[in-house]
């Protein structure tokens, strides 16, 4: 059974991409590009949910607004 999850994506001050699961507080990883960082964070989702049986996802992600101030 495959589930869904939301992923934020940054770029970290020495270029590289940083991925953070909104759901899964704690899981994140980091790669050189964006292939490497999409395979990098399914495996932490992968190892996450093996660590942490039973993990319920209780919030609905909403999603991300950029503003201007």
């Amino acid at each position: 059974m495959s589930r869904e999850f939301n992923v934020i994506i940054e770029e970290g001050e020495d270029g590289y991409l940083i991925s953070e699961v909104v759901e899964l507080p704690g899981c994140h990883t980091q790669a050189k590009t964006l292939d490497e960082l999409m395979k990098r964070t399914r495996e932490a989702v992968s190892l996450y949910l093996k660590s942490k049986r039973n993990v319920e996802i209780t919030e609905k992600f909403i999603g991300v607004q950029k503003i201007r101030v």
